[in-house]
């Protein structure tokens, strides 16, 4: 249940009567919410584990996506896409409002990232992924094209959509869980990342600048740079693999401030430590710029260094008292469910009201 599964789990609320039609679905680890609804899966699926090993299918999803095919009568297809899913086919005259949580990176700019999720594989293989990028972004983009409306996941995805596919797009911020966290817990002595373990994320600046300093930081996720990390990493850095939702609690709500040194397109747990009253600590790029308050509820550093990273991190020892955990609270605060679901509501009803107009909301 990352970010894409909570935009749909919304989706879910407003539609409870849509089907959900996707590459692959791993249904029993999906919340209640979403496992009501009836699920129709692509060719994929029927690959052993396919749930598992998907990433490494790249180059039959096209296919798979043309297979799948929308039943009718269809009203209006609503898709949750960081990935291909906006090729998913449906007739012609169905508008389509495609979600965009960002145009995928290994076809947009980080081609060579999506190799690495394919440790795996041979030399041979990993050589047909790379000649068979072109061939999926072309896929890619001719769907861009059939979309009806696009939305976008924050100003710097809107900003990817237009240079990526020339489409505009309305930007609405995704739902986060805010309310699940409480933001009265006493700060403790260490830092926290909370992140998949590969390498554009850039956690080996964290643990390069906290190998420096000499401070505490827990990182928990897992992934394929994980060994990697540790072997650098000096006894002050604890790597704790994946938790499940009440560990990420549990250390967001006393960690010191949250470390996040990559670039991402929304970026959901920094919100989330927000939300439990903790300071971020950000590389100044990507979507972090609208959700960070800087110097109220964060601090930005301008180089992608560690000792940019390190020089931040002392900064806001220095500044500390400036970060007050109800104002990170309340910047949090904007991005709670209830809001994702009356901008989709108004969007829909202003852009196709033949559709939505009278349609009687659950919530």
């Amino acid at each position: 249940m990352r970010g894409g599964e909570k935009v749909l789990e919304q989706f879910a609320f407003l539609f409870p009567d849509a089907p959900i039609y996707t590459l692959v679905a791993n249904v029993p680890k999906l919340t209640p919410a979403l496992q009501r609804h009836k699920f129709h899966e692509s060719l994929i699926a029927r690959l052993p584990q396919a749930w598992r090993h998907y990433k490494k299918l790249l180059p039959l999803f096209p296919a798979a996506y043309r297979r799948l095919r929308v039943k009718s009568p269809t009203q209006c297809l609503l898709t949750s896409d960081a990935s291909v899913v906006k090729g998913l086919s449906c007739a012609p005259d169905v508008p389509h409002v495609c979600y965009c949580h960002s145009p995928p990176r290994y076809l947009w700019g980080m081609e060579n990232t999506y190799v690495k999720y394919t440790a795996d594989l041979n030399l041979a293989a990993k050589l047909i992924f790379k000649t068979t990028i072109p061939y999926v972004r072309r896929f890619d983009h001719a769907a861009a094209q059939r979309v009806t409306h696009f939305i976008a996941n924050s100003r710097f995805t809107q900003e990817r959509i237009r240079e990526s596919y020339g489409r505009e797009s309305t930007v609405i911020y995704p739902p986060v869980a805010v309310a699940d966290f409480e933001p009265g817990r006493a700060a403790e002595d260490f830092y926290l990342v909370i992140s998949e373990l590969v390498s554009y994320k850039r956690i080996d600046l964290a643990v390069d600048a906290f190998n420096a300093l000499g401070k505490k930081l827990i990182v928990i996720g897992s992934g394929p740079e994980m060994p990697s990390l540790q072997s650098r990493a000096k006894d002050n850095i604890t790597f704790l693999g994946h938790q499940d939702f009440a560990s990420l609690k549990d250390h967001l709500e006393r960690c010191r401030a949250f470390i996040f040194p990559g670039i991402e397109d929304f970026g959901i747990t920094p919100i989330e430590a927000q939300a439990a009253g903790r300071p971020v600590i950000a590389f100044a790029a990507g979507a972090l710029r609208e959700t960070v308050i800087e110097g109220r509820t964060g601090i930005f550093f301008h180089e992608q260094t560690s000792e940019a990273l390190a020089n931040a991190v002392l900064k806001f020892e220095r500044e500390s008292e400036r970060f007050q955990p109800q104002v990170c609270r309340a910047n949090a605060e904007s991005f709670q469910p209830e809001r994702f679901r009356s901008e989709m509501k108004q969007f829909l009803e202003e852009r196709i009201p033949a559709v939505f107009k009278d349609y009687a909301w659950p919530c």
